[in-house]
């Protein structure tokens, strides 16, 4: 089962509101109870939801290909010079 900010909340004794705030860096949790909710995340193993931070995002940084020919060598080089391209855009 996958850890959830009320998990953590519930764990750090702060409401799931404070995990979410402190987790994206919010200037409105105090320094001292972000490093805590930060080493009860890191503790409990949580890894961030992707398709909930997308939803919150409005951004999914998914590019899709239609490619004609099943030709897998040639899929293969243009997925990856692509990527290669696309990465040093790539923004956190």
């Amino acid at each position: 089962m996958n850890v959830t900010i009320k998990d953590i909340a519930k764990e750090a004794n702060v409401s799931y509101s404070t995990v979410s705030k402190a987790l994206n860096n919010s200037p409105l949790v105090k320094e001292i109870t972000k490093q805590k909710i930060l080493r009860v995340a890191k503790q409990m193993g949580y890894e961030p939801n992707l398709a909930a931070k997308q939803l919150v995002r409005k951004k999914t940084e998914v590019i899709g290909l239609l490619w004609p020919t099943i030709e897998r060598l040639v899929l293969a080089t243009l997925v990856t010079n692509i990527s290669k391209l696309l990465k040093p855009r790539h923004i956190q």
